[in-house]
């Protein structure tokens, strides 16, 4: 388990982002590959997997109950698909580590499952709230049991799923995709109205493995007692580990970087948007569709950035790339305001909170508001702050070395490995001053 072992970084002061590079395969479309090729018909080969501990945690459940898996080797991966009904009962509780997207998603399709399985997780997940997906699986009929509303959850067996209408009262894809999934298991006409825009991988792959789903401006329906067809899935690389590189490149004078083959989703680029809008030089290049899923490669430009209000339509495109954001929020000339990101308070730590402390600790004028922060551009110094386990929280502050006045060491960094495993090497690779150290 990766929270066993305790890594810390040491990033030293200086440097800029020049090279080419592709970052790991996305995270989001990694998990989906497995759980939809696990219940299509047929062999699915995957490429271009992440094999983070986080993906590897989707992929080891599955093989639980009972779905052949090879590999994963070298990003490729081959599943022999059982079809809608052919997953068997977990011989034991199905361990997610520090997945939320795991354990979201996982509800949603054992929901509708003839077997009993618990899904439990590291301390982390352990704490993060459930009841956002639980409410809702209640209300097709699922019974699940939960340690007052948190992990682990217990999902009964043999309950009829009906569908259901459901607005959700965040935006969140996750949530989505979770009643999606049961729906597949659903008697009738599952719909969801979000009320803002979120990524929509599972709607993509659903339909390109033959399975209807009907997407109307913000609300997306799918009809119980369907099949998926198995299909050839090529991961592009995650946007949101090309964050850290693309934010990197922009705070730090003298560099030109490269990311290859990213996704570009359009639910998942508000972090180029963003960096846009401060004034970042990004240019993209060899846009093409793979598998449903449009990728390009992505140049960024050292230009000085500016602090900006962050338009709130923004941030559920951008809701995991925020604490690199805040990085270069510190660089800029000016102030920064993000509004309406309650989420970011419960994911795997309170992000606006670890990064509000980090960056006061480094010296910059960072305060927390209760649905985001104001940081006011500055220098960033030197100093030792906390992760809190979070591989995002890990990565950000690493990236902010490039513009420090000193050594900063960042704790708790083990839980990188759930996303972007190689981070350290890639970093180095193009220009960071970076080590692990085991503590």
């Amino acid at each position: 388990m990766s929270s066993e072992s305790k890594k810390n970084y040491i990033v030293q002061p200086g440097g800029s982002f020049k090279g080419s590079i592709r970052v790991p395969g996305d995270k989001s479309i990694s998990h989906r590959s497995i759980m939809l090729g696990s219940l299509a018909e047929g062999v699915t080969e995957v490429t271009g997997f992440l094999e983070g501990e986080d993906a590897l945690a989707t992929l080891a459940s599955f093989r639980a109950m009972g779905v052949q898996i090879d590999g994963p080797k070298e990003g490729k991966v081959t599943i022999h698909g059982v079809g809608m009904k052919g997953l068997k009962a977990p011989k034991e509780d199905v361990y997610l580590g520090n997945s939320g997207t795991s354990i979201r998603l996982l509800s949603g399709l054992l929901a509708g499952q003839q077997f009993t399985s618990t899904l439990t997780g590291d301390k982390s997940l352990s704490g993060r709230p459930m009841r956002r997906v639980t409410d809702p699986l209640a209300l097709m009929g699922a019974v699940i049991d939960s340690n007052d509303g948190k992990p682990p959850l217990l999902i009964k067996a043999g309950n009829k799923l009906t569908a259901i209408t459901y607005k959700l009262p965040m935006a969140s894809a996750q949530v989505k995709s979770c009643i999606l999934l049961a729906g597949m298991y659903a008697e009738g006409t599952t719909t969801v109205t979000e009320p803002g825009p979120t990524r929509d991988h599972t709607e993509r792959m659903l339909s390109g493995m033959g399975y209807q789903v009907e997407v109307q401006g913000d609300t997306v329906s799918i009809e119980g007692g369907g099949k998926l067809t198995a299909t050839n899935i090529d991961v592009p690389a995650d946007i949101s580990s090309a964050t850290f590189f693309m934010v990197g490149a922009a705070i730090s004078e003298g560099s030109d970087l490269t990311l290859t083959h990213v996704g570009v989703n359009p639910t998942r680029i508000g972090v180029i948007n963003i960096l846009r809008l401060m004034g970042a030089d990004i240019s993209l290049s060899n846009e093409k569709m793979t598998g449903g899923e449009p990728v390009a490669d992505i140049r960024i430009k050292y230009a000085p950035l500016k602090g900006i209000n962050i338009p709130e339509d923004q941030v559920p495109l951008a809701i995991d790339e925020f604490p690199a954001l805040f990085v270069a929020a510190a660089c800029a000339e000016g102030q920064t305001v993000l509004t309406g990101a309650e989420e970011l308070r419960v994911k795997e730590s309170d992000r606006i909170q670890a990064m509000a402390d980090g960056l006061q600790i480094l010296g910059v004028d960072a305060q927390s508001t209760t649905d985001g922060i104001i940081i006011n551009g500055g220098v960033i110094g030197s100093g030792e702050v906390e992760s809190h386990d979070d591989h995002r929280i890990a990565m950000s502050f690493a990236i902010a070395g490039l513009q420090a006045g000193g050594t900063i060491q960042i704790n708790d960094c083990a839980n990188v490995a759930t996303s972007f495993p190689n981070f350290v090497e890639l970093a180095n690779e193009v220009g960071l001053d970076i080590d692990e150290i085991d503590e």
